[in-house]
């Protein structure tokens, strides 16, 4: 059981709305509290068990959301664009909350998992190089890499006046490839896609699939997204072997 909290507060906050116009909304019976009409507007709810709906709409309510995304092609990792459209845009309208916004970046062009939230925390932490939370890429390349490359990756590849961290580059058994996967854990701009150009390769196509160890969903669609997990919001700081 989570912290109770009142109905008015979290509906003037979730909606955007003042508590005066929320009041006025459980008047007119148009606010349900597990499927019954609300009889106060300062009646306590648990947001992490109850089930709130307003004019039909149901409303998550839960304190921080955290949402698994197959990010399409063409759309920017932003909360808005005035130009474009953005992957907060492609949220169902009951995850469209205030703060909203993805907890690091895809380019436009690269697809794969995306996480977003309204947790700060839990995006910082995600992102911090402290943290050392590895992201992997399956990449699609002009021409095939071999051993060599994989050695630089391990190296620590030069990109213009910056050195990336040792990353790892994943050939097939049988050995070059122009397919291959690439494990990063850091986030500099264009990073995959400079880090194979510094060894004379070009990107034609870029998915991330795995972020610690919380793997892309495969039932989800290009552009779907869906609620985590809390043993997926674990997953992202696990290692290997299971460990935090």
């Amino acid at each position: 059981m989570g912290k109770m909290e009142r109905l008015d507060k979290l509906l003037a906050l979730h909606l955007a709305e003042s508590r005066k116009e929320v009041s006025s909304m459980v008047r007119r019976g148009l606010v349900l509290v597990n499927g019954v009409p609300a009889k106060k507007a300062d009646e306590k709810v648990d947001p992490e068990l109850d089930s709130v709906s307003v004019e039909g709409r149901e409303l998550t309510l839960r304190k921080n959301l955290y949402i698994m995304m197959n990010k399409p092609s063409g759309v920017l990792s932003a909360t808005r664009d005035p130009r474009a459209k953005t992957v907060v845009d492609l949220l169902p309208s009951q995850w469209k909350r205030r703060g909203m916004f993805p907890a690091g970046r895809l380019d436009k062009d690269t697809r794969g998992l995306l996480i977003l939230t309204d947790d700060g925390d839990f995006a910082h932490r995600m992102l911090a190089p402290k943290s050392h939370v590895w992201k992997l890429y399956e990449a699609e390349l002009d021409g095939p890499v071999g051993d060599l490359e994989r050695e630089k990756f391990r190296e620590g590849i030069s990109i213009g006046d910056v050195v990336c961290l040792p990353a790892e580059l994943f050939l097939p058994e049988d050995g070059p490839s122009s397919l291959v996967r690439v494990q990063i854990r850091e986030g500099k701009f264009h990073q995959v896609k400079r880090m194979f150009q510094a060894v004379g390769r070009e990107v034609t196509a870029l998915k991330r699939i795995r972020i610690g160890m919380l793997s892309l969903d495969a039932s989800l669609q290009p552009g779907e997204c869906r609620l985590m997990t809390e043993d997926e919001k674990q997953a992202v700081f696990a290692k290997e072997d299971g460990t935090l």
